[in-house]
């Protein structure tokens, strides 16, 4: 018996007395085997270690089991500091997203508004173009109308978005200030208008020979001659009722 718990640790004695039963036996019915003698079971019932060597397993033991608990504490924090840090990154990488994704529709919102503000802006354009060709008097009312509107509109928004205004001299005369208004669109409109007479009054004079293409010739001759100074004087008529019309503006 002294030998096989010799061969042990004293944590060993206590965990594999089984073991050492048989060991015992079998070492017992050896030395017995020539006296006819056989042991058939053999069992230690009770350890009794000394009091200081009690003492020091049962410290071991509390060490053991604080190491365990140590161990399995800090990698409790270990992963949860992990999963903390996941959850802020995914949380700033969504954020982000957000963002980008806000400031795209922000700026694809835009785009569209501006690009529907200068399609509406160049039909209306288009609109007024075609009622000043086709010479409605109406339209040119309305488009002096619009310009005066404009221009009172952009002057009362001047003292509102800055703290620099430029003031005309007559602003405390509403009506001057239309006036003003109608009479620059009054000016580039004559200015239009007398390039397109002279253009439709150039056209006339080269269409004016096919149309006396059926006379005899001495007639065609005289009758042309009259016309060129009777389309001379037109001319010559219109451009200074526009040359005056111009200086009164």
């Amino acid at each position: 018996m002294r030998s096989e718990i010799g061969q042990l640790t004293l944590d060993h004695v206590l965990k594999e007395r089984a073991a050492l039963n048989t060991n015992i036996t079998q070492a017992i019915n050896e030395a017995a085997a020539d006296w006819g003698i056989r042991c058939l079971r053999y069992e230690i019932r009770d350890i009794h270690a000394p009091g200081p060597v009690v003492e020091a397993m049962h410290r071991q033991v509390t060490a053991e089991r604080s190491k365990r608990a140590e161990i399995l504490d800090s990698e409790g924090q270990r992963q949860s500091a992990i999963n903390i840090a996941e959850g802020r990154k995914q949380s700033v990488i969504l954020a982000s997203e957000a963002i980008k994704a806000e400031q795209i529709n922000s700026a694809s919102g835009e785009a569209e508004a501006i690009m529907l503000k200068a399609q509406a802006t160049a039909r209306g354009i288009d609109a007024v173009a075609r009622s000043i060709e086709q010479g409605q008097q109406s339209a040119q009312g309305a488009v002096s109308l619009s310009v005066a509107e404009k221009y009172v509109d952009a002057f009362g928004k001047l003292a509102k978005e800055g703290t620099s205004v430029v003031v005309p001299g007559n602003v405390g005369d509403i009506g001057s200030m239309i006036a003003t208004a109608m009479g620059v669109y009054g000016t580039v409109n004559q200015s239009q208008a007398k390039a397109q007479a002279q253009n439709l009054l150039k056209d006339g004079q080269q269409e004016a020979p096919s149309q006396a293409g059926g006379e005899v010739a001495s007639a065609e001759q005289q009758s042309s001659s009259d016309e060129k100074a009777k389309k001379d004087e037109v001319t010559q008529k219109v451009l200074e009722s526009f040359d005056r019309t111009q200086q009164r503006h």
